[in-house]
């Protein structure tokens, strides 16, 4: 787990918003900032193509002579036009509930380390806390409800946890990316309370979903990222997979507590009213619902095809 897709997430949910915007105004056409050389381009201009095909799509960074972030800074300074860029720092950042991200400036050679005072949602993990704090998360059918015991609705979930991740310094990421259109970026995320609760629902996982499943739905899960970065939030394919993924969910119920310390978060105990997990079954004391004799019949029709090509391939 490394990059949670904050920003990607947000562009499906933009156009839904612009094109929901277009119709009650009347618009025959969408305009959106994206560069010619990013993803979002692509996000948007799938979601409108997906949702408002009949719409006229314009992308002035692909129209105007802009040779870069250096010229629109100066391009926005000459019209009067405010930006929280400057060409000292001229970091291309995208926040939402989810995360923030930066791109750009010394960020664009994968060597340097990024300036902490770049970070705007998490403390360095050296001067977080010097005593860890522990989270209880109860989920419902894979979606997180209460912190700490404190019913709370998903907005209220998100802004908590990440006030408390990233006072711990919890979620930061530094990558290098393979963009769709075919170019390797570097990116630095903040996402705090999206981490937690990655790694607390991955974990209640483990104990709610049988084996099977859970890595077939392991497998889908690198299909729905992918999906998710290039933009196909609404094709029939994004709909299937999500059907599935939302069928595995159904039991995934219960508690998970959670430690945060110095920009690490760390699962320390699960537990489910509909868990698979069965201590009888699990200990290696003395036990009367597993035969362990019964092991010797299992390996022996498990490893048949090793034994056999080992066998014949030495004749």
């Amino acid at each position: 787990m490394r990059y949670l897709l904050g920003t990607s997430l947000a562009r499906p949910l933009i156009a839904k918003a612009m094109v929901e915007v277009a119709e009650k105004e009347g618009a025959d056409a969408f305009a959106h900032g994206a560069t010619g050389k990013g993803n979002d381009q692509v996000r948007f201009e799938l979601g409108v193509k997906s949702l408002a095909p009949e719409k006229t799509i314009i992308a002035p960074w692909r129209i105007w002579s802009f040779g870069g972030r250096s010229d629109l800074i100066e391009y926005a300074k000459s019209k009067g036009i405010p930006v929280p860029v400057t060409a000292e720092k001229p970091y291309s950042m995208d926040r939402n509930l989810m995360h923030i991200s930066y791109e750009g400036g010394i960020l664009e050679d994968p060597y340097k380390e990024p300036d902490e005072k770049m970070f705007l949602l998490t403390t360095s993990p050296e001067k977080a806390p010097d005593a860890p704090e522990y989270l209880e998360l109860d989920f419902e059918e894979g979606n997180c409800v209460a912190i700490n015991g404190k019913k709370m609705n998903p907005l209220e979930i998100m802004e908590t946890l990440n006030t408390i991740a990233g006072k711990h310094g919890v979620g930061r990421v530094d990558i290098v990316e393979n963009r769709l259109v075919g170019i390797k970026s570097r990116g630095v995320y903040e996402t705090p309370g999206g981490t937690i609760l990655f790694l607390a629902h991955r974990d209640l996982e483990s104990i709610t979903i049988d084996r099977d499943t859970q890595h077939h739905k392991d497998k889908l899960s690198i299909e729905f990222a992918e999906l998710i970065y290039n933009g196909h939030w609404f094709s029939s394919r994004m709909k299937a997979v999500r059907a599935f993924i939302t069928e595995t969910q159904r039991y995934v119920s219960g508690t998970v507590r959670i430690k945060l310390y110095k920009g690490i978060c760390s699962v320390v105990g699960r537990k489910s009213q509909v868990s698979l997990y069965n201590p009888e079954m699990a200990t290696f004391e003395k036990e009367e619902l597993y035969n362990q004799k019964d092991a010797e019949g299992f390996i022996n029709i498990y490893g048949l095809p090793a034994q056999e090509t080992a066998r014949l391939r030495k004749k």
